[in-house]
């Protein structure tokens, strides 16, 4: 049986790209998963459940490397995982060198996919590593210039100490405090703490 497997971190981000090029191989849309999870580790449903469905001689397809994961270690024993233990094959689109379907007829091929796995899932850790490093120095130089971060503070109504004092005093609930001051209980409760208010 042939599978397709697809991921984005996000529900906003597309799947058009990757699931058109998993029909372009053949698969039908019943067997693509589909996960809307980050790579970080492999918990993610629809590929937990694709791994229970996974038999000797399946074929797994993903667009690209990364579909599978984040990290070189991870992605590495994931590999393994389902060539090895499971007897499945992989076939990446992207990378053509990346099939193991050439395994135990090609010992060159299977050595050079092995080899171009490892590479490649390197370069794919290092570059969102160097990514991240360019991330924290930006941010760091926007503090420097005095950019500011976060939500911006909201301007506090001209009652708002009355307000606070009334619901210190059990005079209204917190409800109704919110519902005066045109604020949700997060920042009410919020705003209170940062005045030390106990």
């Amino acid at each position: 049986m042939h599978y397709g497997y697809v991921r984005v971190s996000t529900v906003q981000q597309h799947i058009d790209r990757q699931v058109e090029a998993l029909l372009n191989t053949g698969l039908k849309k019943e067997n693509i998963f589909i996960d809307y999870e980050s790579g970080k580790d492999f918990n993610r449903t629809n590929y937990q459940k694709l791994i229970k469905k996974l038999k000797k001689d399946d074929l797994v397809i993903i667009k690209s490397i990364d579909r599978l994961g984040r990290d070189y270690n991870m992605i590495i024993d994931e590999w393994r995982l389902i060539t090895k233990q499971k007897e499945a094959d992989i076939m990446v689109i992207d990378m053509p060198l990346l099939d193991t379907r050439v395994e135990g007829k090609n010992l060159v091929g299977k050595l050079i996919s092995d080899i171009v796995l490892q590479v490649l899932s390197f370069v794919a850790q290092n570059e969102r590593e160097t990514l991240k490093i360019r991330q924290a120095e930006g941010i760091k130089m926007a503090k420097a210039r005095g950019v500011k971060f976060g939500r911006p503070k909201i301007l506090l109504p001209s009652n708002y100490s009355e307000i606070v004092i009334k619901y210190l005093n059990k005079e209204i609930t917190n409800k109704k405090a919110c519902e005066l001051l045109h604020m949700t209980r997060g920042t009410f409760f919020r705003y209170i703490k940062e005045l030390n208010i106990r």
